[in-house]
């Protein structure tokens, strides 16, 4: 994968992005882009993190692009080979507690939290650390059932509990959108997860005044994302381009 397509890619995201932002009255600085690295080797997420430095220092203005793995396999596969230029990786997908070791080797932060069984897990092994682990609760806005997450009744006060436990630092909520060509129906999911989001920092409950992030909207919907209020749009295809057949 040459640098020069990535780069031009990843500008076309970030100027969506810049776009979406002007059209909701919002500042772009306060929208992260998360590139899904799924499937990508490693030479690929380089060349995406070298397009990305050399945007920023020609520049450009945006914050450095964070790294996500939706399989904890392939996140363990592809950082050795990225360690030399420190980027910061996320944990997208379904974590089973047997993985939450060879993860955090690797995550700076996981966004897929969905019951307090994995909370506990990784309160329990990032105790040593000397920096608490960024964490997000997943919620399942949509009710689809193919969807992982939490159900918005639920999530306040599983995201409270998070946000209790030692060595951990309640970063905001996470979704994956609904699966609908109806922006109007995807843009409510999103409205779900910002009125989440707005009742887990109101409570007044321990560590979770900053609480908040918006991890939501992908490569096909990252603008009605941005009309909603997300803080890190995740994007695979618009940067890597068509995914090739798993690892």
């Amino acid at each position: 994968m040459e640098v020069q397509d990535v780069a031009a890619r990843l500008a076309r995201v970030h100027e969506r992005v810049r776009s979406a932002c002007s059209a909701a009255g919002r500042d772009p600085h306060e929208v992260r882009v998360l590139l899904a690295a799924k499937t990508m080797d490693a030479p690929a997420v380089r060349a995406a993190l070298l397009a990305d430095a050399a945007a920023r220092a020609a520049g450009s203005g945006t914050a450095p692009v964070l790294l996500g793995e939706n399989r904890v396999q392939e996140l363990v596969a592809t950082a050795p080979h990225l360690t030399d230029l420190a980027p910061t990786w996320h944990v997208i997908g379904p974590l089973q507690s047997n993985k939450v070791n060879a993860a955090l080797r690797w995550a700076d932060a996981v966004q897929s939290v969905a019951d307090d069984a994995l909370a506990l897990r990784l309160s329990q092994r990032v105790r040593e650390r000397t920096a608490p682990l960024d964490v997000w609760v997943q919620v399942n806005v949509s009710g689809e059932p193919s969807k992982h997450g939490t159900s918005p009744a639920e999530a306040p006060d599983l995201a409270v509990r998070v946000a209790a436990l030692p060595g951990l630092r309640l970063a905001g909520v996470m979704t994956v959108g609904a699966r609908s060509d109806d922006e109007s129906v995807v843009r409510a999911g999103y409205a779900r997860l910002r009125a989440v989001r707005d009742a887990v920092v109101a409570s007044g409950a321990p560590g979770t005044a900053d609480a908040d992030g918006l991890s939501m909207g992908m490569s096909g919907d990252l603008e009605a994302a941005v009309a909603e209020g997300a803080t890190v749009v995740r994007v695979g295809t618009a940067v890597f381009g068509a995914r090739p057949a798993p690892r």
